[in-house]
C-alpha cells in the first residue's frame, strides 16, 4: 500500500492554490484593492533597508504621532508574490491609528529560507531605527503574517537582535500575528510542488523552523489558521502552541468559514476577530 505520507501527500495538504479555485479571483482582488490603497495614500513606497534590489519595503503613515506599528509580511511559499499585492492591509489599520509597513523581500530559488528570515529581520530593524518619521513608536513594533509571512512574523519574535545589529534593544518586536503559518518546514522540505525552488535542507530548517527554536524570552505570538484549510495547516497551527507555551502564545484558533485565502481577508474586516486580535497585539 502507498505511504499516505508521501509526495503526493504533501503536495495535497499543501498546495492551496489547487484547493481553493477561487483564488485567481481573490488574489486580483487584493491586487486591485492594493493598488487603491496606494493611490488615496498617504504613503511612502520603495524605501530601501538595504543593499540588495528586493530589500524594499512601503510605509503607509500613521495619522498622529506615537503610533504602534504594524509590519505586514507577505506569503506565496517564499517564491512569489510581491508587497505591492499586499498594501491593501494598511487602511484598516491607519484608519484606528496605526502606522503600516509593508516589506518585500528576495524570492526563492534565488536565495534560501534563512536568508529572507535575515532580510525580513533586517526590514524590522529599518522599522525601529526609521519609523519615528512617519509617526511610529518604536517601542510598540508588531509583526504580522500570512502563510509563508507567518513563518517570518514568528522568526521576528525568536530573533537574536543585539546579533544582527547591537544598537538595537532585546524585544524590538513585541508581539506577533502568525496567519496559516509554517511552524515547522520539514513537511515543506517532503512536498515535492514546493521543494524544486526552495531546496530546503535539514539544516535550514532547523534554522528557520519557529517550533524547533526555543520559546522567545519576551513577546506575545498569536496564531490562527483557517478552519476550511487542510489538517496539515491545523497541525502547523497547534505546533507553535505545544513549542513555545501559553504564556508566548495564549491565542491558538481555527477561524471558522475561511480557508488559506480568505483567512487574510478576516485580517482587513473591522469587526472579525481576525482583527481584533491584531488591534489587541498593537494596543498592548
Amino acid at each position: 500500500m502507498e505511504n499516505k505520507r508521501d509526495g503526493a501527500w504533501h503536495d495535497a495538504m499543501y498546495n492551496n492554490r489547487d484547493r481553493v479555485p477561487e483564488h485567481p479571483a481573490i488574489l486580483a482582488r487584493w491586487a486591485g484593492d492594493s493598488a487603491q490603497a496606494r493611490a488615496e495614500g498617504p504613503c511612502e513606497l520603495d524605501i530601501a533597508y538595504g543593499r540588495e534590489p528586493g530589500e524594499r519595503l512601503d510605509v503607509f503613515p500613521a495619522p498622529n504621532g506615537d503610533a504602534p506599528v504594524l509590519v505586514f509580511v507577505h506569503g506565496g511559499y517564499w517564491r512569489a508574490l510581491d508587497k505591492a499585492d499586499h498594501s491593501f492591509v494598511a487602511p484598516a489599520f491607519t484608519r484606528d491609528g496605526a502606522c503600516v509597513v509593508v516589506p518585500n523581500y528576495a524570492l526563492a530559488p534565488a536565495v534560501t529560507i534563512p536568508q529572507i528570515t535575515l532580510q525580513v529581520a533586517r526590514a524590522v530593524a529599518w522599522t525601529w531605527h526609521h519609523i519615528g518619521r512617519y509617526g511610529g513608536d518604536r517601542r510598540r513594533i508588531v509583526v504580522a503574517g500570512h502563510s509563508a509571512g507567518g513563518q517570518l512574523a514568528a522568526m521576528m519574535l525568536a530573533c537574536l537582535w543585539q546579533q544582527l545589529d547591537p544598537a538595537l534593544p532585546r524585544d524590538v518586536v513585541r508581539g506577533a500575528l502568525a496567519i496559516s503559518a509554517l511552524h515547522d518546514l520539514e513537511p515543506i522540505m517532503n512536498t515535492p510542488f514546493l521543494q524544486g525552488a526552495l531546496r530546503l535542507t535539514p539544516e535550514q530548517v532547523q534554522q528557520a523552523s519557529p517550533a524547533r527554536l526555543p520559546a522567545p524570552r519576551q513577546g506575545t505570538l498569536y496564531s490562527v489558521a483557517g478552519a476550511g484549510e487542510t489538517a496539515e495547516y491545523h497541525r502547523q497551527n497547534r505546533l507553535i502552541q505545544d513549542a513555545w507555551g501559553l504564556r508566548r502564545v495564549p491565542v491558538c484558533e481555527l477561524v471558522p468559514g475561511r480557508n488559506h485565502f480568505t483567512v487574510l481577508d478576516a485580517l482587513v474586516e473591522p469587526k472579525h476577530r481576525v482583527h481584533q486580535l491584531a488591534l489587541d497585539l498593537l494596543r498592548d
